[in-house]
């Protein structure tokens, strides 16, 4: 005997059997709909690299060539350049050497002039043991490493002007 109850019961089972099977049906709709997105997302994104490896990569490879060839050209400047600054580098050493040499031979000739003005026949020795004397030679030593001193911070302001340069250079042939 089938009562009312069991009636029900097996109606609302059918109802929520169906109402189950119509949202899993939403569900696989809705998963459907997120995988033909992928699929298309998917699908713009090989079309753009099929693109770029039809076209998109020979315009680079172009490109690429291209910066090759600059930095072929960029290094060969930069070691003439180099070349040019070392030897004036160079020149201006010798250059400051020969001033160097030449002023203290000046020097040395003025102050044996002025010893030798000062100097009479009779009192060589006494000169000659004269504080004084000690200090001309003072002097002129500290004249001479001061000349000295000048001209090796010279030198290096040089080098560092002619690095600077070269910087400088090597950022305009890269730009």
């Amino acid at each position: 005997v089938v009562t009312r109850d069991d009636v029900e019961e097996s109606l609302k089972a059918v109802f929520q059997f169906v109402k189950d099977k119509e949202q899993l049906l939403q569900d696989l709709r809705s998963q459907i709909e997120e995988t033909k997105k992928i699929i298309s997302e998917k699908q713009r994104e090989r079309d753009y690299w099929l693109e770029y490896k039809n076209v998109g990569s020979k315009i680079h490879a172009e490109k690429i060539s291209s910066l090759e060839k600059d930095i072929v050209e960029v290094k060969y400047e930069l070691e003439r350049t180099e070349e040019h600054y070392r030897e004036a580098l160079k020149v201006v050493r010798e250059e400051n050497q020969k001033i160097f040499d030449r002023h203290m031979k000046l020097l040395s000739e003025e102050a044996l002039k002025n010893a030798v003005g000062y100097l009479d026949k009779h009192c060589r020795r006494e000169i000659e043991e004269n504080e004084w004397l000690k200090e001309e030679v003072k002097i002129y030593r500290k004249a001479h490493s001061d000349l000295e001193a000048s001209v090796q911070l010279l030198e290096e302001e040089n080098t560092n002007l002619v690095a600077k340069l070269i910087d400088i250079k090597l950022q305009h042939l890269r730009v």
